[in-house]
């Protein structure tokens, strides 16, 4: 393991319950970053999505991407979350191939093909055992708070 949840949130400043990476395991500045998400069924949202038939939902395995990200442009360039914010500027291409529920562990792979300083485009993917069930290609920008 390369991080485990209290040195990421030393590096993003998201908290409970919206902190959605609970370790990172494979780390290449500026190249790719490898998260985990362990699902429970005591995420909040399960309450309402949907009663009898928990799903996590689409929207937050973006978010989850997108963190992850955020975490590879913090620390390929030793950029401080106490200065700087990464704000998400877009989405493309996203797709939800199979639904992710309680108990699964999903991997998300996210390699960049711009990566800036201040920028950057990377393709996100998110496994559960081996098997693709979400993508994107997400953009972001770092700024001073």
């Amino acid at each position: 393991m390369v991080m485990d949840v209290n040195e990421i949130m030393k590096v993003i400043p998201h908290r409970y319950p919206f902190l959605l990476v609970d370790k990172i395991v494979e780390f290449i500045p500026k190249e790719k970053i490898i998260g985990i998400k362990n699902v429970t069924m005591n995420e909040p949202f399960f309450q309402g999505h949907f009663p009898g038939h928990p799903i996590f939902p689409g929207a937050l395995l973006i978010e989850a991407m997108a963190q992850v990200g955020c975490i590879l442009m913090f620390k390929s360039f030793d950029i401080s979350s106490e200065e700087y914010v990464v704000y998400f500027m877009g989405i493309d291409k996203a797709r939800f191939r199979k639904p992710v529920r309680p108990g699964d562990t999903v991997k998300f792979v996210l390699t960049p093909s711009v990566i800036k300083k201040r920028m950057s485009k990377m393709k996100g993917e998110a496994f559960v055992d081996g098997e693709l069930v979400a993508e994107a290609e997400i953009m972001a920008m770092i700024a001073r708070r």
